[in-house]
């Protein structure tokens, strides 16, 4: 199977006085990154996974943080990677 970068941006929703734990927490999780957040709770993120599956598994790891209301996937891009590039 050719190796593979899934793209993909969530929406997080956290309570507002857990907003700082929760987005420490997401900046812990290897391939999430932290956009920006509201006073309200919402959090955008993005993540990098090698498959579907790890998106999956990064997003019930989400939406098992302490302080986490909702985390919903909002788009999802898989780009083929290509060792030859550059070379």
């Amino acid at each position: 199977m050719p190796a593979e970068l899934h793209i993909s941006s969530l929406l997080v929703h956290a309570q507002p006085a857990a907003l700082t734990a929760v987005r420490a927490s997401l900046a812990a999780l290897q391939g999430v990154d932290v956009h920006g957040a509201s006073d309200s709770g919402k959090i955008v993120v993005t993540l990098e996974t090698e498959s579907s599956g790890g998106i999956v598994e990064r997003l019930a790891s989400i939406r098992d943080l302490t302080g986490v209301l909702s985390a919903v996937l909002v788009f999802h891009q898989i780009e083929p990677l290509d060792h030859t590039e550059g070379v």
